[in-house]
Formats: C-alpha cells, sequence, structure tokens
C-alpha cells in the first residue's frame, strides 16, 4: 500500500492525476490538500471533493491552507483550465465538507505520526509546503517519498520565457522547499518532473477515445478538432462524461496558443512518479530559485556540476516513456470507470 498526501490546485490535470489514483487500488489517501493556483483555494478543495467522490473514494480528508502565496499576489488562470478550473466539466456537488485543519498541520502531523512511511506528491504551487515545512524543519526528513510537479530548466517555461506556472504562482515557497532539502541523502531529495519531461506527455483525441473504450461505453467518445468549440460529452459512464468535458477545454486552450488539439498532463506523469507505476530517469542537482527579478521571476536553475560549491537538493527527471504512460492510464482510469459506471 502507498500512503500518499497530495497537494493540488485542481486544475484539469491535477484532476486527471487524482482519478488515476484513485483507480489504483494499493494507494491510500492520508489526505489531500489544496493550495491556490490554477484557482483559488477555496475551489480547489470544492472541485477535489467533488472528483474524489465522482472516483469513489470518499471520506478522504481535503483541507485548505493558504490562500495566497507566501508573499506576492494570487494570480489564476481561468483561460487555461476554465473559470471553476475543471474546463467544461460540471461536478456533482460533493456530499463531504472541508476539513476545519489547516493543510500544513495536516501534512505535519501525518509525517510525524509516520516517520518515513508516506509518499508526498505535490502537483500545485509549493505554498502548503513550505508552510508545513516552516512549522517542522524536520519534514523533508520524515517524508519517505516526495514527487514535485514543478520547474523548467532545459526547456521553454510555460508562463513567461523561463518560468514554469507553479513555480512562477509561488517563487518565494519553492525557494525555501528546495533549500529545506540541501545536504540530505540522495534518497531523501524530491524527485522533480520538470516541463523537461511532463511537456512530452501528449494527450490526445485517440486516448480519450480509448479510455472510454476501456471503460465499457457503448458508443465512442470523440473529442475531436472540428467539432464546434465547447461541445460536451453525452457519455452514459459519469466519470468519462466529466474527464472528456475537462480535456476538452484543454485541447481547446492548447490549440489556441499554437500547440496542437492536445494538452499536456504534467501532473498525470507526477502521479505515477508518485505511486511507482511509470519508469524515468533522474540526475542529481542543485536547484535554486529566483524570486526578485521581474524578467525572471519563477525561473528554475539547477546546478548540475557543481559549479555553486552546494550538496544536491534535486533529483530531477531526465527521461520518461510517454506511450507505456498512456497505455497506464487509459487501462487504469477506463477500469475505474468501468467499475464505477
Amino acid at each position: 500500500m502507498t500512503r500518499m498526501l497530495v497537494d493540488v490546485d485542481t486544475g484539469i490535470d491535477d484532476a486527471l492525476a487524482l482519478a488515476y489514483l484513485a483507480s489504483l487500488p494499493d494507494v491510500e489517501f492520508v489526505a489531500v490538500t489544496a493550495s491556490p493556483g490554477n484557482v483559488d483555494a477555496r475551489q480547489v478543495a470544492a472541485n477535489t471533493l467533488a472528483l474524489l467522490e465522482l472516483c469513489g473514494r470518499r471520506n478522504v480528508e481535503v483541507a485548505v491552507g493558504a490562500e495566497v502565496p507566501l508573499a506576492i499576489p494570487l494570480v489564476v488562470s481561468p483561460e487555461t483550465h476554465g473559470p471553476q478550473g475543471i474546463g467544461y466539466a460540471v461536478l456533482p456537488a460533493p456530499s463531504g465538507a472541508v476539513s476545519p485543519r489547516h493543510a500544513a498541520d495536516l501534512w505535519v502531523e501525518a509525517a510525524r505520526a509516520h516517520p518515513g512511511e508516506l509518499t508526498a506528491l505535490i502537483t500545485a504551487p509549493l505554498t502548503n509546503f513550505a508552510l508545513a515545512i516552516r512549522r517542522e524543519p524536520r519534514l523533508p526528513e520524515l517524508l519517505g517519498k516526495v514527487v514535485i510537479m514543478g520547474g523548467s530548466f532545459f526547456h521553454q517555461g510555460n508562463t513567461t520565457p523561463t518560468a514554469e506556472w507553479n513555480t512562477h504562482v509561488d517563487p518565494q515557497a519553492a525557494k525555501e522547499v528546495y533549500a529545506a532539502f540541501s545536504g540530505l541523502p540522495e534518497d531523501r531529495l524530491p524527485i522533480v518532473c520538470s516541463l523537461d519531461t511532463t511537456e512530452r506527455m501528449e494527450m490526445r483525441p485517440g486516448h480519450v477515445r480509448r479510455l472510454a473504450a476501456a471503460a465499457g461505453c457503448a458508443v465512442e467518445e470523440l473529442v475531436l478538432p472540428e467539432q464546434p468549440v465547447g461541445l460536451r460529452s453525452t457519455s452514459e459512464n459519469p466519470l468519462v462524461r466529466h474527464l472528456s468535458d475537462a480535456l476538452r477545454f484543454y485541447f481547446e486552450f492548447h490549440r489556441l496558443y499554437n500547440q496542437g488539439y492536445l494538452a499536456h498532463v504534467h501532473d498525470y506523469f507526477a502521479a505515477g512518479v508518485a505511486a511507482g507505476t511509470l519508469d524515468y530517469s533522474t540526475r542529481l542537482a542543485t536547484v535554486d530559485v529566483e524570486v526578485d527579478s521581474p524578467l525572471l521571476r519563477g525561473t528554475t536553475v539547477a546546478d548540475y556540476r557543481d559549479l555553486w560549491g552546494k550538496p544536491p537538493n534535486a533529483r530531477i527527471v531526465t527521461d520518461n516513456h510517454p506511450a507505456a504512460a498512456f497505455e497506464e492510464l487509459v487501462a487504469s482510469i477506463g477500469g475505474l470507470a468501468r467499475r464505477m459506471g
């Protein structure tokens, strides 16, 4: 059993990542926490509760922590993920309620209670994780495995020419988090899934069609570039229908910005790394984050050659296998949708 603490800013690709993790019978959600990012933290929590319930994972504790970044104003991305964060999908209202606990307190209490046992996955800005480390500086040592989706090293940024979204939303938090891992043993360093490899995870209409077929849907699920913008799914399977509506919005966004009719599903890859279901390679590096320059704010810099003379604080993913990853996604989420449908 993989016991997971997850921090999200749900988010279309966060939703896909959560659905994937929910499809794995050997994954237990210890808690899922909401950071501000793609939408505000309260909307993130509502999206997360609803999505988990849709996937059959009721009674998972979902908590809000920070509602703004550590030192700069919050910027959200309705143009990328839709006004509610999940594209065209309109999820059923959740029956559960958001936890009264603060996300950072929840992370600290869980890690102290289960030292070395928990896997941490952060697919959001690192705000809540930084606050948790402020509360408990030993948190990087108490967690068993840490996976971060964020940053860009040899790849163009997706928010500015050099900065990736999650890091750009709260660069101060990212800087604090990487500094907290300095000097730890290699197996305690975070595994960083940056744009260098997550932008290879290109979900396309064929994957949606195959996912619906794996779910046992009687009618093909067609999300095609020639269809009208904003067309909604009529699938009889609720999970397929909602994921299809979310992904259509994401496909349309990427096409609008000349990237093709596809979706970069960054967070799904990070979820697979955290769950141990996807293959990848890493390289040790010392990572720092620019927080002051208006031109470069949120830029992640990796020293692979010890030029700074500082110990490594990250294991950056350098290679992955998208074709195999999408085979896994289609089979696993398709199987969950079949069971739930």
